[in-house]
């Protein structure tokens, strides 16, 4: 049964302002940790990139947050990359403005003097990275003294950027009791540390991605030509139900979306730089048939599950054995078997034939065109070729 935004407790004017932007159900990160957010426990997410995760903590830091009568920040989210700091405030601003909310997000390389007007308004939310945050303190410009949430977002990340000393110079800055929550893809080390150091009782939620073996999908490794790649791609998903295709890049996914649909089919991407709307969009496309195809990044289809997938393809081989058996793994769901397609340029076969070294497979390069009758039953041929 899947839980709704209202029964974790997020007020209506918030899920109001969720259904105009097309979400209405949430994933499993946030279905975990709202609840407990809610209740202002403070709150430890596992969870990796693209699992939905800044709902998780934006939704009860919004609900929560309270203007400051002096307008200083009293939420403030740290995170590592003025990338992640802007996908974050395309999450937060909609959900603030319905709560008459100011935020800003502040990071290097930008005018500093023009952060600093902003500021002086007043302001509720600050999204920030940690540099550019301890700057703006030190120039007696921002004030954190009053922050009652605070989110520590990608602490993983903040640990190998060797940012964390800077983070826990900040959470000593505040000086008021306050709820916080912290993500992470893993939370060991560095990590653990603060954990241990700033928060108070936490509650641990982890979504669970499981492994998923060699034994449990077919496997075909097709060197292909660039000029025929898309067509030979086409052809797969002509007969299957659902296909997923993941490509190296952002971009490279967006282009393969557009000349597939060149080829007649019906696809959608999914990768960050899209918001939360589109990409809900496209996966719900996909998951009711709507759509044959969809094309994503290694990062986006983190924390996506989707039944009945029959065929991934690998358009761009993957980096290591890991990321092969992570991509792979969307096709042998829930028992079902299903094929990974790897398809690879002239350039690229030596790094196919060390992947299937690491993956305790000998199988056949077979050279590959878009007329290959072959192409059209897949599973037999997976069989045939053992």
């Amino acid at each position: 049964m899947t839980t709704t935004f209202a029964e974790l407790g997020v007020p209506q004017d918030l899920i109001d302002t969720l259904a105009q932007q097309g979400i209405e159900s949430p994933f499993a990160i946030q279905t975990l940790a709202i609840k407990d957010a809610m209740a202002r426990r403070d709150v430890c997410g596992k969870a990796k990139t693209g699992s939905g995760k800044t709902l998780a903590f934006s939704l009860p830091a919004i609900a929560h947050t309270e203007r400051n009568k002096d307008g200083k920040p009293t939420t403030l989210v740290l995170t590592p990359t003025r990338e992640l700091a802007n996908q974050i405030t395309g999450v937060v601003e909609p959900l603030a403005k319905a709560r008459q909310l100011r935020t800003i997000a502040v990071y290097g390389g930008t005018n500093i003097d023009k952060q600093i007007e902003t500021i002086t308004k007043g302001i509720d939310i600050i999204i920030a990275t940690p540099g550019r945050l301890i700057d703006l303190i030190e120039r007696k410009a921002m004030d954190v003294a009053l922050v009652e949430c605070v989110v520590v977002d990608e602490a993983d990340r903040m640990a190998d950027m060797g940012f964390l000393p800077q983070v826990e110079w900040i959470l000593r800055h505040i000086q008021v009791d306050h709820q916080t929550m912290l993500f992470s893809a893993t939370l060991d080390g560095a990590v653990d540390t603060v954990v241990k150091r700033h928060l108070t009782d936490p509650v641990f939620h982890e979504v669970d991605e499981p492994e998923v073996t060699v034994s449990e999908m077919g496997h075909v490794f097709m060197s292909v030509h660039k000029m025929n790649r898309v067509q030979v791609s086409a052809r797969i998903i002509g007969q299957a139900t659902k296909t997923m295709l993941f490509t190296r890049t952002k971009r490279g996914a967006d282009q393969l979306e557009r000349e597939l649909r060149s080829e007649g089919v019906k696809a959608a991407a999914i990768h960050g730089d899209l918001r939360q709307s589109q990409r809900e969009k496209a996966l719900k496309d996909f998951s009711n048939g709507h759509i044959k195809a969809l094309v994503a990044t290694d990062v986006a289809a983190r924390g996506i599950h989707v039944d009945d997938v029959d065929v991934v393809i690998h358009y761009n081989p993957p980096e290591d054995h890991k990321t092969y058996l992570h991509r792979s793994g969307r096709t042998a769901r829930a028992g079902a078997a299903g094929t990974a397609v790897t398809m690879f340029l002239w350039d690229e076969e030596l790094q196919v034939r060390q992947l299937q070294r690491r993956l305790g497979l000998k199988l056949p390069l077979h050279e590959i065109f878009s007329n290959d009758p072959r192409l059209d039953d897949l599973p037999t041929w997976v069989h045939r070729q053992v």
